[in-house]
This record gives structure tokens, C-alpha cells and sequence, in this order.
């Protein structure tokens, strides 16, 4: 796995004291873009966008009728739902955090453990898993949206005539929605695009506690979550890299075996996508088991699991308030009105 490699290579970097870790730091910094890229197959339309909008908040594409996209993801706050663990159809339980929407679109690889390509491949994902939204097949889930008959003109809209309500399409929708989710314009982002006055003393502190201490060594990038990477390409790090620290046990850290779940390659057992930073104010519990309640804690976590460091309480101030000026404004969001339901569609 070539980007776990290179990881590692880049935190033994990251470990150097002082002004060389900085520069290593500073090389980094970059605002997140504007616009999100799209894939030559799926470029982003209004229409796409519109219906796209309408699937992810649709209860009915599960087996229940109770569960969307939106159910997870709350785009009205911080793009996820701040249970520890997601409750899908039939009130089961998941087993991972449901990461944030917001900002996926700058994902090399989606889901914690990267099984996901694209946004596209995502969406087809949660529809058909048995705890979250319970529908025995993708074929299962299109039947359901031919169904509504108010949902035709919105796909010939988004996709032209003839055979256009396919699945294909119903994650290309989707997937254009989530790529319009994205929070530049943070006071990160300005101060690195030479507004100095954007951040605080305290977090231009954080900033260089961040860097210095090896955070930037894996969290780099526009949205700190790894180096750009071609889509399918992953960057992928061992989690925690120092099973002895105390906070392992603690947090039951390394119970999931993460990306081994996926590969079956004893060499990705406890290895995750590394995920973005941004936002963090909006996406408590952390970590991938949902089991870290604040954002000190988090800092503290991540320096003696990943970084075999302790820090002082200067430093994880400092981190965090470098932390809280990633978070942007988000995309203004409103409920969308979606086609009426026939009354034999969900027959239980």
C-alpha cells in the first residue's frame, strides 16, 4: 500500500523539533478551493444538483421508509449526527462514526476505510447495508424511485430522455449535491491567502504547534486530509501507530481493524483513510468509533497514539484554537419539497 508507506515516511519528518518541522508545516498550507472538482463523466448542473438534493434527503430509499442520506448527514448543521455511531432501519447500530458530508468532495477515497472510489460509488453504499438503510438491493432501491412518478421530470432534467431513472444516475445526482457541500472561506483560508489579521496570536500558535509536533506530517492539504491524490487513490495511515498509549485502551481504538475489513491484508489491520479537519467544532464525538466526546481530548489522543508525544496544556490550547479557525461558512441549505408517495409504495 503505497500511500501508507509514504505516510510513515512523511511522519518520521514530521517528528523533527522546532523550526524544521515548521518549514516542513508551512510548505503545506493551503486554502480549500472554491468549487469542487467532478469527474470528465459527471460534471456538476443545477439539475444534477436539484435532484440530487431531493434523493439525499428521500426516507423512501430505504427499506422503511424512515432513514435518508440526511438521517447521517445533517447538512443543516455540521453534515454529520453526533451520535457516537449512526442508527439506520429498524433502530440497528452501526459500528463507525458517520463522518461529515461537508468537504467528502475533497476525499481521494470515501468511507473510513477508503472501500469507496467516488462520491458516486458512496451513495450506492448505504441504500443496500443491512443496519443503515435495509433495501436487499440497488435494483430494489431504483424500482423504488420509478415508482414516484414525480421523480421522472427531474432525472430528464438532469440527464435528457429515454431510460434515464437508473442507479447510475440517482448516485451521479447525489454525488453532484454533496459536491456542492463544501466550507471555503475560513479564517484559515484567509489568513494563508495574506489576510494576517484573520487568525488569532493564539491560533497562529496552534499553527506552529501543529506543524512542530507532526499534526502536518499526515493532516495536510486543503482540507488536511493527506497530500491530493488522484480519485481511488486513497492516503491511508495506521491508527494508533503506538498501541501502549494509555488513551488506546481507554477509547477501545484499535477494536476495528479498519481497512483489513476491506482487503483482508494483514498489513492494513488498524489502517483508516485519514480524515479531514475541517469543521471540527461541528462534528463531535471523534475518531472512527465515535468514542472521543471533545476537541482537547482529541488533540491529547492524537499526540500520544499517533505521535508518542504529551503535550502541555499551552500546546492543546493552542492546537485547538488553530483547529477551531478551520471552520468555514457552509452553504446555505434548505429542505427540499420532494415528489408525493403512492399509497401502496412502502406496503408495510
Amino acid at each position: 500500500m503505497k500511500t501508507n508507506g509514504a505516510c510513515i515516511a512523511i511522519l518520521a519528518a514530521g517528528l523533527l523539533a522546532g523550526g524544521a518541522a515548521r518549514a516542513q508545516g508551512a510548505a503545506q498550507w493551503q486554502a480549500l478551493p472554491t468549487v469542487a472538482p467532478a469527474p470528465a463523466d459527471n460534471p456538476t448542473t443545477p439539475a444534477k444538483v436539484t435532484l440530487g438534493k431531493m434523493l439525499f434527503f428521500d426516507p423512501r430509499l430505504s427499506s422503511t421508509g424512515t432513514v435518508s442520506c440526511f438521517s447521517c448527514h445533517n447538512v443543516m448543521e455540521g453534515g454529520d449526527d453526533h451520535r457516537p455511531v449512526s442508527i439506520g432501519v429498524e433502530a440497528q447500530r452501526g459500528g463507525r462514526n458517520a463522518p461529515t458530508v461537508f468537504n467528502a468532495a475533497f476525499l481521494s477515497v470515501q468511507f473510513w476505510d477508503g472501500r469507496a472510489a467516488t462520491l458516486e460509488d458512496q451513495a450506492k453504499g448505504p441504500p443496500v447495508n443491512s443496519i443503515e438503510m435495509g433495501m436487499k438491493s440497488l435494483t430494489q432501491v431504483i424500482y423504488r424511485i420509478r415508482r414516484i412518478p414525480g421523480y421522472r421530470p427531474y432525472f430528464e432534467r438532469a440527464f435528457g430522455s429515454g431510460d434515464v431513472v437508473t442507479m447510475d444516475n440517482a448516485a451521479k445526482a447525489i454525488a453532484a449535491y454533496e459536491r456542492t457541500l463544501i466550507t471555503p472561506g475560513s479564517a484559515y483560508d484567509r489568513y494563508v491567502q495574506g489576510d494576517h489579521s484573520a487568525l488569532t496570536p493564539q491560533q497562529v500558535r496552534g499553527m506552529d504547534a501543529f506543524a512542530a509536533v507532526g499534526c502536518a506530517s499526515c493532516h495536510q492539504g486543503p482540507n488536511f486530509s493527506g497530500p491530493p491524490l488522484p480519485m481511488g487513490q486513497g492516503f491511508f495511515m495506521k491508527f494508533p501507530v503506538y498501541p501502549h498509549s494509555p488513551y488506546v485502551a481507554k477509547y477501545g481504538l484499535m477494536k476495528d481493524p479498519g481497512r483489513y475489513d476491506v482487503t483482508h491484508n494483514p498489513a492494513d489491520r488498524n489502517v483508516w483513510r485519514v480524515p479531514g479537519l475541517r469543521n471540527l467544532v461541528y462534528t463531535a464525538p471523534y475518531m472512527h468509533n465515535g468514542s472521543v466526546k471533545t476537541l482537547p481530548e482529541a488533540v491529547r489522543v492524537m499526540a500520544s497514539a499517533q505521535l508518542n508525544r504529551t503535550l502541555t496544556a499551552q500546546q492543546v490550547g493552542d492546537i485547538v484554537a488553530f483547529l477551531q479557525s478551520l471552520t468555514g461558512p457552509f452553504p446555505r441549505q434548505t429542505m427540499p419539497r420532494l415528489p408525493p408517495t403512492p399509497g401502496d409504495l412502502l406496503g408495510r
